[in-house]
């Protein structure tokens, strides 16, 4: 129980600790938002609220048994005093003691407008009482409080036998408004942006299920991060890769940008994180004499996953390795638009036994370097992939090209998207989860690795792909790489990138 106690205190800590990273992380937008709130309490208080003056008078309560020759006052006295102060401020409110005060003062006001402005209260608690009048014309405001001055102990005359009201100070002209607070109303403004900017971010940041962070991964995924991908896409198109779904197509507003293949110039910091990547799945098995089979599958569609496959299978061939890529999404294809392949014949051919296995290979080479690979296409779109990729002679498929290759990527659909990938999950040694930042939702997350449990997929790790943070871990690395930038190498001339202009809208990353 303790225990869990523990384990629970932690993720509470984690969270908090997120939720001022993220405050933080936007502190800028708390700034922004801040000084514009605080200039808008300024500017509308300056042009919205009529400043208002305020004059006041005292008045000393005095009932007839205090002496005035003698200066003893008893406790008695003085107690009686103060209750008269209730009495006194019942009788200013009266109508006609206020309309005395209006004839007096010369002013055109009625009784209703002058009580909503007249108030009366007791000094320290004591047996003065002071009345104050509140008027955006200060030489009025000093008209009625004197006005008071001169009725009001007259009227308590007439009511109250015995007792006596004493003018103790007259009033004067205000010489500065009371209100508005300039000072005031400008750092509630500036506390209202801070606190609804916070408050936004807060409620954004809970409610925010999208994998932001490695953090995000493990909170889901007990699996490792075997590789950080940084964003790859040309810079000079803007946007992001397109997202679509296989059962309808959504287009942006802005063409996708292009992904970089590795082979093409591509970065130092991209280079070193599929070698980081290819060397984590050296280690993932233990028995190098048999070939592998390794699954590349996504939650959603426009991942990546294609395009880990693609440079997967090309930093694999650098070790003098013989590689296969295989296309085993039949439903929405991509590799023979990022590759210098056809897409027939291939995979769905030879699964309905169309073609032989010599008739799909093809070569993938990269001009300027001898390393290549070869590259099974999907083939004509069937209307029973599942089935295909079920079936018998998909085994019998993968068993004989053991034989031959060292290592065998298939490019997978989309788990959540179709069931395809589920169908293959046992027949490999292990599948390759690529998350992209910003983009994938922790829920799909949670549900595609919950799926390939469910038929005993054996999952290797997480790529987290299109990183485009410029702080934290990532922003560290990306810094380190560029130091480290001239003991590296670029690719040059790469085919792959011109063949990947063929058909742009389909460069997703799929």
């Amino acid at each position: 129980m303790d225990e869990k106690m523990i384990q629970k205190n932690e993720e509470v800590e984690v969270d908090v600790k997120r939720l001022l990273g993220a405050v933080w992380s936007r502190i800028w937008l708390v700034a922004m938002v801040a000084v514009l709130t605080t200039a808008i309490a300024l500017v509308g208080t300056l042009m919205f609220i009529t400043p208002q003056y305020q004059s006041s008078a005292k008045f000393y309560v005095n009932n007839g048994s205090l002496s005035l020759g003698d200066f003893s006052l008893s406790a008695a006295d003085l107690s009686a005093s103060k209750g008269l102060v209730n009495t006194y401020i019942v009788i200013l409110g009266t109508r006609e003691t206020l309309n005395d005060v209006i004839d007096y003062a010369g002013v055109e006001m009625t009784y209703g407008e002058l009580k909503g402005i007249v108030t009366a209260a007791s000094v320290d608690d004591t047996e003065i009482f002071q009345v104050t009048v509140t008027h955006p014309d200060p030489v009025i405001a000093e008209k009625l409080a004197n006005a008071i001055a001169q009725i009001l102990p007259k009227r308590i005359d007439t009511i109250v036998e015995g007792t006596s009201a004493k003018v103790a100070e007259a009033a004067v002209i205000a010489s500065a408004p009371s209100s508005p607070n300039y000072v005031k109303n400008s750092i509630l403004g500036l506390l209202v942006g801070v606190v609804l900017t916070v408050a936004a971010i807060v409620i954004r940041e809970l409610v925010d299920v999208t994998v932001r962070a490695e953090e995000d991964i493990a909170r889901v995924c007990a699996h490792p991060v075997l590789a950080a991908v940084p964003d790859m896409t040309a810079p000079s198109k803007g946007g992001r890769y397109q997202r679509g779904g296989y059962g309808e197509r959504k287009n942006g507003n802005s063409a996708p940008q292009e992904p970089i293949l590795i082979g093409n110039d591509i970065s130092f910091a991209a280079s070193e994180a599929y070698k980081l990547l290819r060397t984590k799945l050296q280690y993932s098995f233990a028995d190098e004499s048999n070939s592998r089979i390794i699954g590349v599958s996504s939650a959603l569609t426009g991942e990546g996953k294609s395009l880990t496959s693609v440079n997967l299978a090309y930093s694999l061939s650098q070790l003098d390795k013989k590689v296969l890529l295989i296309d085993c999404d039949m439903r929405r294809p991509s590799l023979s638009t990022k590759l210098p392949i056809s897409k027939r014949p291939g995979l769905s051919g030879y699964l309905t036994s169309q073609n032989s296995l010599e008739e799909l290979m093809q070569d993938c080479n990269v001009p300027g370097d001898e390393k290549a690979f070869k590259v099974i296409a999907s083939g004509q779109n069937p209307p029973n992939p599942i089935e295909l990729l079920s079936s018998a002679r998909m085994v019998r498929l993968l068993d004989k090209l053991r034989e031959t290759f060292d290592y065998i990527i298939l490019d997978l659909p989309p788990v959540n998207e179709v069931s395809d990938s589920l169908a293959v999950a046992k027949k490999v040694d292990g599948i390759l989860m690529v998350v992209r930042q910003h983009y994938c939702q922790r829920p799909a997350l949670s549900s595609a690795v919950r799926q390939f449990a469910f038929v005993d997929g054996r999952i290797l790790g997480v790529v987290f792909n299109c990183t485009i943070s410029d702080s934290g871990r990532y922003g560290y690395y990306r810094r380190y790489y560029r130091k480290y930038y001239k003991y590296g190498y670029k690719y040059e001339g790469s085919y792959l990138s011109k063949q990947s202009a063929k058909t742009p809208e389909k460069g997703n990353g799929q």
